[in-house]
């Protein structure tokens, strides 16, 4: 079975817009949230890790018919981004595919046309579009797949994609995840008293709920054997574990014991043949709720228990807020930037961390100590998925 490297990478989050822009930003290890620019977001805590506004790309506005909301035009974007740094010239259209995760989509979009004067004339536009816009404009005539299954919608994605390589339904896929501001999605955690008035502070003990983010974070998947025919330019890593799993728990909830993210973890590591000690650096779920982070945290402790000391685990929601959908594709991005650059960038200190959750959270860069690192994301009704990639070459 051919394995699935990662060639090229684009991103556009709350850090700015680039590779490098989102690398100086995770090195900076400064961020804060800013109330949302939006002047009908009515509700208590309207705070938002936005995009800067000079960073969001002007257009295209449409695809033919499609008419493109916000999260279509940051995952166009980033895939822009990563189609280039792959220099990826010709493919056979039919040969390429694009699976995007995004949990509200272009649902802005919709939430724009009924606070003002409608959709232009008389279109309409589906929300779960984003891949489809991708798709059409790169000329990609493979599967074209918005996954939706909220926050772990663009860790399943990526799972998807690999799955399509291995399988040789594609030789190349554009693959991540997109999110953008949603009205509905902040006034219904509002609701739910699960935004945090300050920041978002995973395994903080003062922590009182999640804040989202917005942002894009796109791959160049492909063959082994197709990189090496094309002299791919660059390998960054190797997609090399897959797990996934759902607790069947509750709608919101995480199992408490933490069986079924274990599970999903252990199987992830045994796919990729990685033993615990050689695990470098973790990007956890980590949202900034109670319990999902002490499940998480307790879980790790026991999945990872074979090392000889701690593994760093870099806590990204802190910087970027919870990008929903796109939060997998986001840590897989910062994951191949660990793996190429060889150092796990500095974690934003907790005011007081949790003693519950008793993982390590450096606050200063060091050296990477293994040659993978594991990647989690949840989700509602209790999907799970860990990811595990690896240090690799053409």
């Amino acid at each position: 079975m051919d394995d699935v490297l990662i060639t090229g990478m684009g991103v556009i989050s709350h850090l700015g817009n680039g590779v490098d822009a989102f690398w100086q930003g995770l090195s900076a290890a400064r961020s804060s949230p800013s109330k949302a620019a939006d002047p009908f977001a009515r509700m208590d805590l309207p705070l938002m890790y936005e995009v800067p506004e000079a960073d969001v790309p002007a257009g295209p506005e449409r695809y033919g018919d499609l008419v493109l909301g916000r999260g279509s035009r940051l995952a166009v974007e980033a895939a822009r981004q990563a189609v280039a740094d792959a220099s990826l010239a010709y493919v056979a259209p039919d040969r390429v595919a694009v699976v995007i995760g995004t949990g509200m989509g272009d649902s802005g979009l919709h939430e724009e046309w009924r606070s003002g004067d409608g959709p232009p004339g008389d279109h309409w536009s589906p929300t779960f579009s984003i891949a489809s816009a991708v798709g059409a404009w790169f000329g990609a005539e493979g599967t074209n797949s918005s996954v939706s299954n909220a926050c772990a919608a663009s860790g399943f994605g990526l799972s998807m994609a690999a799955d399509l390589i291995r399988t040789g339904e594609a030789d190349v896929v554009i693959a991540g995840g997109a999110e953008a501001y949603s009205r509905v999605a902040l006034g219904c955690f509002n609701r739910l008293g699960a935004i945090d008035p300050e920041r978002c502070r995973p395994f903080d003990l003062h922590r009182k709920g999640t804040l989202f983010g917005e942002g894009a974070g796109m791959m160049i998947l492909e063959s082994a054997s197709h990189a090496r025919a094309r002299r791919a330019p660059q390998v960054y890593a190797k997609l090399s574990g897959i797990g996934w799993s759902c607790d069947a728990f509750h709608t919101t909830a995480p199992e408490p014991t933490g069986g079924q993210i274990s599970r999903a973890m252990r199987e992830a590591l045994a796919e990729a043949g990685a033993g615990s000690d050689r695990v470098g650096c973790v990007i956890p779920h980590g949202t900034g709720t109670q319990l999902n982070d002490t499940v998480e945290s307790q879980v790790l402790s026991e999945v990872l228990d074979g090392r000889r000391d701690q593994a760093p685990v870099y806590s990204l929601k802190a910087l970027l807020g919870h990008t929903g959908g796109a939060a997998a594709a986001l840590a897989a991005v910062a994951a191949a930037q660990i793996l190429h650059r060889g150092t796990v960038p500095p974690n934003i200190a907790p005011d007081e961390q949790d003693p519950a959750c008793k993982i390590h959270l450096p606050t200063e860069a060091a050296p990477l100590d293994g040659e993978f690192v594991l990647v989690n994301a949840y989700a509602f009704g209790g999907n799970n998925v860990s990811l595990v990639l690896e240090e690799a070459a053409v």
